[in-house]
């Protein structure tokens, strides 16, 4: 069974640097287990790759769809299989890398979606989304099932919506209905996680945030507003974004706007590393500075050529 390296980690903790010392040593391809950057046109809100390291690595999953195409977990698995077997057929080396916990888990150990679905309860749910917004809702699953929740974001609300609706539906979490349905994978997933202190992680943050702001986030969400894409689109309905739409609506000042993305991104980092803790196969190394960066690159190289000779 071929091996295939994950990269997971909150936002702000390296990732994307990683890939690049790993292309320095190995011949890699990049699977983006990222729910946003596969958007085009949100590229500074997204931190997706420049387009220099886009053109140096083949990224799957990045700048391929419009904001209002749909995609998700279960299709993310779905081709991703195919894509790393293709990889691994090209003798290159597939490399999965993102902060979208559900993405890397759908691919690894699958989703049920055999349960039936409900209409009524649907709508009621989609209602309650409306009135009361996605923390509501996330809320609401808590209180029924802490499990399920414990591995879902709020912002996920389709997932979170769709376990209260198993939930309403069963009477039983839909981690129970999961279990009966375990994926057998076709490859060996090992997976790297980069930790660092918290509040070296929330000054990055605050960084990057000020960086999108001179880049241009405003300017982008603008334009992407002025194409007629609809500001309640799932894929704005996210940090960075949100907050520049409000700003632009004049509901809240910049000074404000950008407050609120640095604390949302900070809180949407801690329910990240929330959901990867979950997951005791990962190997998680400290990352104090790009030095360790360098030496993790250096592992994980050593590690797929000794199993490769």
């Amino acid at each position: 069974m071929e091996e295939v390296i994950v990269i997971v980690g909150p936002t702000c903790s390296g990732k994307t640097k990683l890939c690049l010392l790993l292309s320095e040593r190995l011949n890699i391809e990049i699977i983006s287990a990222d729910s946003r950057q596969i958007f085009k046109l949100l590229d500074i809100g997204t931190a997706k790759p420049t387009l220099a390291d886009l053109k140096k690595i083949k990224h799957n999953f990045v700048d391929e769809l419009n904001p209002d195409e749909d995609f998700n977990a279960s299709i993310f698995a779905e081709k991703s299989e195919i894509i790393i077997q293709e990889i691994i057929n090209k003798n290159k080396n597939p490399i999965v890398v993102g902060g979208s916990g559900l993405y890397v888990k759908a691919l690894i150990d699958g989703i049920s979606e055999s349960t039936d679905s409900n209409e009524e309860i649907r709508i009621s749910l989609l209602t309650l989304r409306q009135k009361f917004g996605n923390d509501y809702l996330y809320n609401e699953l808590k209180k029924v099932d802490e499990v399920s929740a414990s591995k879902m974001l709020p912002q996920n609300w389709k997932r979170v919506m769709r376990a209260l609706e198993v939930y309403q539906l069963t009477g039983k979490p839909i981690w129970q209905h999961h279990e009966k349905e375990i994926k057998q994978s076709k490859f060996n997933f090992k997976q790297f996680g980069l930790l660092w202190n918290r509040e070296v992680l929330y000054k990055n943050i605050e960084i990057r945030v000020d960086e999108m702001i001179d880049l241009g986030l405003i300017d982008e969400v603008t334009s992407v507003l002025d194409f007629g894409y609809s500001k309640s689109l799932n894929a704005l309905n996210t940090v960075g974004y949100k907050e520049i739409i409000q700003y632009l609506e004049e509901e809240i000042t910049l000074d404000r706007a950008i407050e609120l993305i640095k604390r949302n991104t900070r809180r949407y980092a801690k329910r990240q590393m929330t959901w990867f803790n979950a997951d005791k196969r990962i190997d998680w190394y400290n990352i104090k500075s790009e030095n360790d960066l360098v030496n993790l690159a250096d592992k994980i190289a050593k590690e797929i050529n000794e199993r490769k000779n």
